[in-house]
């Protein structure tokens, strides 16, 4: 199937109603079709691996097209040029947060990418460094805590943007390493007590945001159970 019958099936499944809907959660208009992400899942088990295909579906520039290039696309054959060319053109927190999780975070590049949009202007662009710091934490566990921990300088130092797209992406990276175990955990915490010390607006919202949710003790007992199975504790 090539990608442009991929795109028609899109939109004789769109949904105009749901992108109504999705306006008011801050999702982007512009070329959405309102499709469920449920939906788009489905359509990407039948492509996966994809690459060109992929590369074909994000030129379209539809923002559920957009979100089924991340899915499929192979992240061993991602180039820096590519992942340079989708970030500037993002145009909403969803499509970026879909490719960090699903795409960029699983390529070689990641972490570089990280430092480098994090010192970026272009809102989407340093929200990507953020989604992509939050779903490492995540996802790689090969990622020592030392690594983890160079993150939490540029959490400090970007805590005072006050966009919305940002400082959420900020306030999530700090939440997901704090979940990592309890050692970051910790490490978390004290950078939230740092940002504090800073006293920015958009700072004392992810701190104290990020506290709450840290020391909360579900968390911190979901965090232990964790780390019980994995035979790993930290003191």
């Amino acid at each position: 199937m090539t990608a442009e019958m991929i795109v028609d099936e899109l939109r004789g499944i769109a949904n105009p109603e749901n992108v109504k809907g999705m306006a008011r959660f801050g999702i982007s208009s512009n070329n959405t079709l309102g499709i469920s992400m449920p939906v788009i899942r489905q359509m990407a088990k039948e492509f996966r691996g994809n690459h060109d295909l992929a590369l074909e579906l994000w030129d379209s520039g539809i923002h559920e097209a957009r979100i089924l290039a991340a899915l499929i696309d192979d992240p061993k054959k991602v180039t820096e040029a590519q992942m340079e060319k989708w970030v500037y053109e993002f145009d909403s927190w969803d499509v970026c947060d879909q490719c960090c999780m699903n795409l960029f975070d699983k390529t070689p590049l990641a972490v570089k990418k990280i430092f480098e949009w994090s010192e970026r202007e272009e809102e989407f662009v340093k929200r990507a460094a953020f989604a992509m710091m939050a779903t490492l934490a995540v996802h790689n566990k090969k990622l020592s805590d030392e690594e983890m921990m160079e993150f939490l300088p540029l959490i400090i130092a970007k805590s005072d943007d006050e966009r919305n797209f940002v400082k959420k992406a900020v306030n999530w990276a700090l939440r997901q390493i704090g979940k990592r175990n309890m050692f970051l955990n910790a490490k978390a915490i004290e950078t939230a007590e740092k940002i504090l010390i800073l006293n920015t607006k958009s700072g004392r919202w992810i701190a104290r945001d990020a506290i709450r949710e840290l020391q909360d003790e579900k968390i911190i007992f979901r965090i232990n159970k964790k780390e019980e199975k994995r035979g790993t504790h930290h003191l």
